[in-house]
């Protein structure tokens, strides 16, 4: 074991596997020593097996009626309620749980490679391809999330699959702000130009040399953005242009409950748990992330 350890911590790595490998270890011992960011992980983790393996977890189907026990109080039975169609809502939150990592996944799948080209291509570039792409990319930022992926949403139809589509469209200018501004700091730098020397073109510059190199911030801001997303996706599920029924999506969830939040609370409150829950794992996962990866914070701390 001491030897593994060793092997990972060398300062000086024989091969880029080890050098790979021996970063990502450092990594990890550095976000074990954040209590918050282990807080963080543990809640995403938890998530993530929740997803995996929710008809072995959930004892019940997330969309089996019980009328007989509808509106029943948490209990032995249904330790979360039920709602007015006689659902457990334990189970529909442990299956809502799938529809919250999809959503999240492919946003950040769709969002973050399309905003982090637009603004490596924007400030390596410069010029007018710097002003028409970052004039699209502010114009995306003058208006608030929400109220653009409701208007996406409004047109393309109500559906999870364009909630997914109208988030990504909102999401990545940000991403595309950092990466230029990444861009603009190194990339008249002397490695930079070395590489120009040496014949590489354009294309080549920005995916091998610009792109790896705003990683960090890129994986920094895509997990603090998650929490967002999960509460823009909960957003247009509340208003019923997200996921339909009888999905069990967290946002539609509480949307059914307020009609009894007065009486029977647990309806609403229990899927609202689930959101604020989750979007703290995040921003405690993402704090973490930045302390790690972000040098700038070591250099002011």
């Amino acid at each position: 074991m001491s030897a593994t350890r060793e092997w990972l911590l060398d300062e000086f790595p024989n091969s880029r596997l080890q050098a790979d490998v021996g970063r990502l270890y450092r990594t990890l011992l550095a976000l074990a020593r954040n209590p918050l960011a282990v807080v963080g992980a543990v809640i995403i983790v938890v998530l993530i097996v929740t997803g995996l393996f929710a008809p072995w977890i959930a004892p019940y189907a997330s969309d089996g009626q019980d009328l007989a026990n509808r509106l029943a109080a948490p209990g032995s039975t249904h330790w979360m309620g039920t709602d007015e169609l006689g659902r457990d809502i334990f189970s529909r939150i442990v299956y809502g749980s799938r529809i919250t990592l999809t959503i999240v996944l492919l946003v950040a799948v769709i969002a973050a490679p399309l905003g982090l080209v637009i603004g490596a291509v924007s400030g390596y570039a410069g010029g007018w391809v710097d002003r028409i792409l970052m004039g699209i990319t502010d114009i995306f930022l003058s208006m608030p999330k929400l109220i653009l992926a409701l208007a996406f949403v409004a047109a393309l139809g109500p559906g999870i699959e364009n909630a997914i589509i109208a988030i990504a469209i909102t999401t990545w200018p940000a991403y595309a702000r950092i990466a230029r501004a990444e861009t603009l700091t190194f990339r008249n730098s002397e490695f930079i130009a070395a590489i120009q020397l040496q014949g590489a073109s354009a294309i080549r510059v920005v995916l091998r040399h610009i792109l790896p190199l705003c990683t960090s911030s890129m994986i920094i801001r895509v997990t603090l953005d998650m929490a967002g997303i999960i509460l823009t996706a909960a957003g247009l599920g509340f208003l019923g242009l997200g996921a339909q029924p009888p999905l069990p999506e967290w946002g539609a969830m509480i949307s059914r409950g307020r009609t009894f939040i007065f009486d029977q609370w647990w309806v609403a409150t229990m899927p609202g748990i689930a959101i604020i829950v989750v979007s703290l794992g995040f921003c405690f996962l993402g704090d973490g992330l930045r302390d790690v990866l972000d040098p700038r914070q070591g250099e002011k701390k």
